[in-house]
């Protein structure tokens, strides 16, 4: 049986390359967002990218300022003793260490920095030297679609599924930043339709709006969620998809009211609260005589009529039952109360302990329940 757990309301905080190289940086992104996990008292992750920018660019290309993907990643290349910095850090801020490996050799680094669940991003979703290599490893995984086919999606789950890994599967479109109505985010009940036993989570990186999204994410099922983060400091330009702490905690408390706003899982009917039983017992139509109706009556539909406000200890239209005999006589225009009728519901304590917490105390209950 696979684990979903571990993906159950956890948010991955990428950090990216957004340390620009610099181990300071990076950790004062951790001390920054580690402090909203927790004033939010949320589960999260810090992901870091890996690359091993030596092999990763091929050597032709290396130093090539006109190819920005090239020049990103050289500019923002960190030794592994800097990476193991920021992992002890995110560790000891109480967050979960992430990262995305892009080669086979960073895949060897999140082993040896003990790096507990990998991200499979978009671009690589059918790079299956990466994923045999992401495999070998059994530790758990989260993918983000983003521009992939079907078939691709469906071989990369059947890939874990058989080797009983972890899987969890992020809506995601791949355009840095996204705008509101290129979200697509009924994606996220396809998922769910399709892949049953996985988790479905929802990686995101628009730049207008850190709530709405989120109540309609969580209320279509999505468990995990993925934003880009950084930080206003030195200069640094942040880019518009990614996230500040102010904004973060704004998405964090959208999801405590989302799951607030969604309730109890949606496999059952939910149990209504006392509040609310209350409130619908005050609108429910109590029984009335229609004329004065003497002791050992037996009470027919012309002999009773049904209004508001229902009173303490008395029967409502739930409880009559036709044909109850009186037990003692009750004036026209008077509740009929639990104790003056012979029937199987005054017998049953908790029902009448019910009828008499209900409705509204008045004289006129009282006189009829002495």
């Amino acid at each position: 049986m696979i684990d979903r757990d571990i993906f159950d309301e956890l948010f991955v905080l990428e950090m990216a390359n957004n340390h620009w190289g610099s181990v300071d940086r990076g950790l004062k992104i951790v001390t920054a967002f580690s402090q909203i996990v927790r004033f939010n008292n949320v589960r999260a992750a810090i992901k870091l990218q890996l690359r091993s920018v030596d092999t990763f660019i091929h050597k032709d290309f290396r130093a090539r300022s006109d190819i920005r993907y090239v020049k990103k990643t050289e500019d923002t290349k960190l030794v592994p003793e800097g990476f193991a910095t920021l992992v002890k850090a995110i560790r000891q801020s109480g967050c979960t260490p992430m990262a995305t490996p892009f080669d086979e050799d960073s895949v060897d680094l999140c082993c040896d920095l003990g790096i507990p669940i990998i991200k499979i991003a978009s671009s690589d979703l059918n790079d299956w030297f990466l994923i045999e290599k992401i495999g070998k490893t059994k530790k758990p995984a989260i993918v983000s679609t983003g521009g992939s086919s079907l078939k691709d999606l469906d071989d990369l789950v059947t890939f874990f599924q058989n080797r009983n890994i972890p899987l969890a599967i992020n809506h995601c479109v791949s355009l840095y930043p996204t705008e509101d109505w290129e979200l697509e985010m009924n994606q996220i009940d396809f998922l769910r339709a399709r892949y049953p036993s996985h988790t479905i989570g929802f990686s995101t990186h628009e730049y207008h709006d850190w709530t709405s999204s989120m109540l309609i994410a969580y209320a279509k099922g999505a468990r995990t969620f993925e934003r880009h983060i950084d930080i206003r400091d030195g200069g640094v330009t942040v880019t518009p998809y990614c996230s500040l702490p102010e904004q973060i905690d704004t998405w964090f408390k959208a999801f405590h009211k989302a799951k607030a706003m969604c309730g109890s899982a949606g496999t059952q009917k939910r149990i209504p609260t006392q509040r609310e039983v209350t409130y619908l017992d005050s609108l429910v139509r109590g029984v009335y005589a229609r004329r004065d109706l003497p002791e050992g009556h037996i009470l027919s539909d012309e002999d009773v009529y049904l209004a508001i406000p229902i009173q303490k200890g008395q029967i409502s239209c739930r409880e009559l039952m036709r044909g109850e005999v009186l037990l003692k006589p009750v004036s026209a225009d008077q509740p009929i109360v639990i104790d003056a009728i012979d029937s199987p519901y005054a017998s049953i304590e908790s029902l009448r302990e019910l009828i008499y917490r209900r409705g509204i105390d008045t004289a006129g209950g009282k006189s009829q329940t002495a």
